[in-house]
């Protein structure tokens, strides 16, 4: 085999699970309305002793052992997320502390395409080894999508969200889950549709804390972003499988993005895809945001849904409006 491949893959999901009936009597309302309202049965939640970072962690050893490789083989760490652990510095720096590797020179940096930041990552990655540049690179998301939901606003969408970490390594090797081809695009168009305001240059906490405090919270326009999807989609798909020299037939295993169950029949439905072949997690995961597809991958690893010489998909959209896809050879 050549070019980069996955050597292993690891996730670790928040160490509680919060199910909609209990957000429910939460927020006043009777019970089974969350659900009927965002489709999410439960999602996992942080425990009181977990953080962004311990969650990581966790999935990075996992991976790591998977591969059956130490922390001292990694020649690059990315981490890759919507929301790291502060600003300044880049989270992977932390990631590499914990790993035992402080006393190494290799580099650690982190990548934000919002929910795509793992496929972002996957292409950054590959194109390390690639041009020889890395032996084995280190990819780990983690979310804590969970601290900055509308509740009081819009309580259906804050629903659909979970914290929950996942990790692959790419690099050179003999056998593994070949990567084949990486495509991301964005339609800035939807810059505005999912956003996070606070927390960079926009909104200065010190001269303008109301507007800060108004917009530390998760926006999102379903239905801007619906059409612009649901238009850019099935085309971006037929480029993506273009460059792979596949068709839709050839494709053995779907592995989306976990938006939202609704999210997921719309695609499954507008790209034709055959739905046993759709790994579907959101209603008992939520939305894991940037760590939902690599997640999904391990788990559908894991409950050997994808055999030897299985071709796979990967794909999905994310804020400013971006689509994204990889395909991947078993």
């Amino acid at each position: 085999m050549t070019g980069p491949v996955l050597l292993g893959t690891g996730a670790r999901a928040g160490g509680r699970l919060l199910t909609s009936e209990e957000i429910d009597g939460r927020i006043g309302r009777k019970s089974g309305w969350l659900e009927s309202q965002c489709g999410v049965r439960s999602r996992p939640v942080l425990s009181e002793a977990e953080t962004q970072e311990s969650l990581a962690l966790q999935a990075a050893q996992t991976a790591l052992d998977d591969a059956d490789l130490h922390p001292d083989d990694i020649d690059l760490i990315l981490f890759a997320s919507a929301v790291g652990r502060q600003p300044i510095p880049a989270t992977a720096a932390l990631i590499k502390d914990a790993l035992g590797l402080r006393k190494t020179a290799i580099p650690a940096f982190d990548i934000n395409a919002t929910c795509l930041s793992g496929v972002a990552a996957l292409d950054v990655a590959s194109l390390y080894v690639s041009a020889g540049r890395a032996k084995r690179v280190l990819v780990v998301t983690s979310e804590v999508a969970t601290r900055a939901l509308p509740w009081d606003t819009d309580p259906a969408t804050a629903g659909l969200f979970g914290d929950g970490a996942a990790a692959f390594i790419v690099g050179e090797g003999a056998s593994g889950i070949a990567v084949n081809q990486v495509i991301l695009e964005t339609w800035s168009e939807g810059y505005e549709f999912c956003t996070l305001g606070a927390g960079g240059t926009r909104y200065d906490f010190h001269s303008a804390r109301d507007e800060f405090e108004e917009n530390a919270f998760f926006r999102m326009d379903g239905h801007a972003l619906f059409k612009l999807t649901r238009n850019k989609l099935p085309k971006f798909i037929d480029r993506l499988l273009d460059a792979s020299g596949w068709s839709r037939g050839d494709i053995d295993v779907v592995i989306p993005h976990q938006a939202s169950p609704l999210a997921l029949e719309h695609m499954i439905r507008k790209c034709g895809f055959d739905r046993e072949k759709v790994v579907s997690t959101v209603r008992d995961t939520g939305n894991l945001v940037a760590a939902s597809i690599p997640m999904t991958l391990d788990t559908a690893r894991r409950d050997g849904r994808i055999g030897a010489g299985d071709k796979i998909l990967l794909i999905g959209t994310s804020a400013g409006v971006s689509l994204g896809g990889a395909t991947l050879i078993a």
